[in-house]
């Protein structure tokens, strides 16, 4: 019997102020919070799979280590790029769509559901009902 990995359940990352992290990530993406507590923070990331938080002295700033999070259509990634930029005065990562370093250092990178990469999503309901059709 082999093993069968089904999907990411959760992506961890590590910021140095939970409360303006919280703000930050439900301003830019919207996210419901699913729980928080002393330190640390929970939020829905579709279906199957949530962001924690975890507050910590120094963050420990990584070059290439990151996470992919999915938005609809690239209006929704402009959305994303004019809020990072004019709000936040963050500058997206050249060379990308849409890679940001965010406030507490973690790398992001912001995909669409057209993005060929995302054929292995088929199975998940949003993708079906957004009529995403790889041909």
């Amino acid at each position: 019997m082999s093993v069968k990995v089904y999907g990411i359940n959760h992506v961890a990352i590590e910021v140095d102020d939970i409360e303006k992290a919280v703000a930050f990530y439900e301003d830019v993406f919207g996210l419901q919070k699913l729980d928080e507590g002393e330190g640390d923070a929970f939020f829905k990331i579709g279906e199957h799979q949530f962001l924690a938080m975890f507050e910590v002295a120094k963050v420990q700033r990584d070059r290439t280590r990151h996470f992919g999070m999915i938005v609809r259509d690239e209006s929704q990634l402009a959305e994303v790029r004019e809020k990072l930029t004019k709000k936040y005065g963050i500058k997206p990562l050249p060379h990308f769509r849409c890679d940001f370093i965010d406030p507490f250092g973690n790398r992001v990178q912001v995909v669409d559901l057209h993005d060929e990469s995302l054929v292995w999503l088929l199975p998940y309901q949003e993708v079906q009902e957004a009529g995403i059709v790889f041909e």
